[in-house]
């Protein structure tokens, strides 16, 4: 999928947290600045939690209660993240089933928690201007 804007970015992320329920696991990448943090915003639009939805580059992890009695979003910046035993310390598998759990810098890092997961990946156009995203889905998503 192709997005132009940011505005664009935020609806993709509105119309797949209707996908998304208590217990998936979302692990975004690509490089710094290809609208990572927008589709997150989208996302929690999406599945009416509270907010602001912001980069949580320095707290690493923040929890976004629903709104609407839906699932909480576990919002995760994995980037700081200099290995498994830091990926442990975060207790991320405590919250993982009730719910929605969205990881940024996660390749590589956090697949661990889920064997059912979905991967996306952001790139940035040669002239930066768009946006392709590529989603991968393990397990159940698969189906």
């Amino acid at each position: 999928m192709i997005v132009a804007t940011a505005e664009e970015m935020r609806a993709f992320g509105v119309r797949l947290a209707q996908r998304l329920g208590a217990g998936d696991l979302v692990i975004l990448s690509g490089p710094l600045g290809a609208g990572k943090t927008t589709l997150v915003q989208g996302i929690a639009e999406g599945l009416k939690v509270r907010g602001p939805i912001t980069s949580p580059t320095f707290v690493i992890s923040r929890v976004h209660p629903s709104l609407c009695g839906g699932p909480a979003l576990v919002h995760v910046d994995a980037y700081r993240l200099g290995g498994d035993l830091e990926v442990d310390d975060l207790d991320l598998d405590a919250s993982l089933e009730d719910s929605v759990t969205i990881v940024e810098w996660g390749e590589g890092k956090v697949e661990g928690l889920s064997e059912e997961r979905l991967e996306i990946h952001i790139s940035r156009s040669d002239s930066g201007e768009t946006r392709e995203i590529t989603m991968t889905e393990i397990g159940r998503h698969a189906d």
